[in-house]
C-alpha cells in the first residue's frame, strides 16, 4: 500500500509518515504488520501511534526516539532488527530546516538548538545578523528532538539524500 497515493485519490496532501526504527524491510512492512499495537503500547517516549490504515507511525510532535529499541521487543511477527545489533541503523531520516525558521525572518530562536542533544544544530555566531541554524547531517541521528519545540513547525524530517 502507497499512503502516498491513497492519500492523493481521496483529495488529500500526501504526508510522509515514518515508521518505527530497525524495520528488517520497510517495503513489505504494510503486507506483513499485523497491527497489534504491542510496538505502540511498548514506547515509553509515546511517539508512536497509528497511522493510516493503523499501522504504527513515529508522530515526531509528541517528542522524540530515544533509541530505547522497546517497539522491537514487542512485535510478535518480528519485523524488527534488534535494536542494540549495531550492524544495522534505526533509520536514514535526518532533519532539515526549512524557510519558515524565524531567524530567516530576523527573530532569534533557538529552540531546535538547546534540545538536540548531539549537538547537530548549531548556530554560528555573524556580526550584526541573528545567527540562522546550521546542520551537521553527519551528527544526526535523526530523533527528531528538534521538531516539537519548534514554534513555526519549521523543521521536518526526511530520507537521507532526498531535497
Amino acid at each position: 500500500m502507497d499512503s502516498a497515493r491513497r492519500s492523493l485519490l481521496r483529495g488529500r496532501q500526501a504526508i510522509t509518515e515514518f515508521r518505527p526504527p530497525w524495520l528488517r524491510s520497510p517495503g513489505s512492512f504494510t503486507r506483513e504488520c499485523t497491527r497489534c499495537d504491542q510496538c505502540i503500547e511498548a514506547c515509553p517516549e509515546l511517539i508512536l501511534r497509528p497511522g493510516d490504515g493503523g499501522f504504527p507511525v513515529v508522530d515526531f510532535s509528541r517528542g522524540e526516539c530515544t533509541f530505547c529499541g522497546e517497539c522491537t521487543r514487542y512485535c510478535e511477527p518480528g519485523l524488527f532488527y534488534q535494536a542494540l545489533d549495531d550492524n544495522h541503523r534505526g533509520w536514514t531520516h535526518k532533519a532539515k530546516v526549512d524557510e519558515r525558521c524565524l531567524t530567516y525572518y530576523g527573530i532569534m530562536c533557538r529552540s531546535c538548538e538547546d534540545a538536540c542533544e548531539p549537538a547537530a544544530i548549531r548556530f554560528p555566531l555573524s556580526a550584526g545578523t541573528i545567527p540562522s541554524p546550521q546542520l551537521n547531517i553527519e551528527a544526526c541521528t535523526g530523533c527528531g528532538a528538534c521538531i516539537a519545540p519548534c514554534p513555526e513547525s519549521a523543521i521536518t524530517m526526511a530520507q537521507e539524500g532526498s531535497p
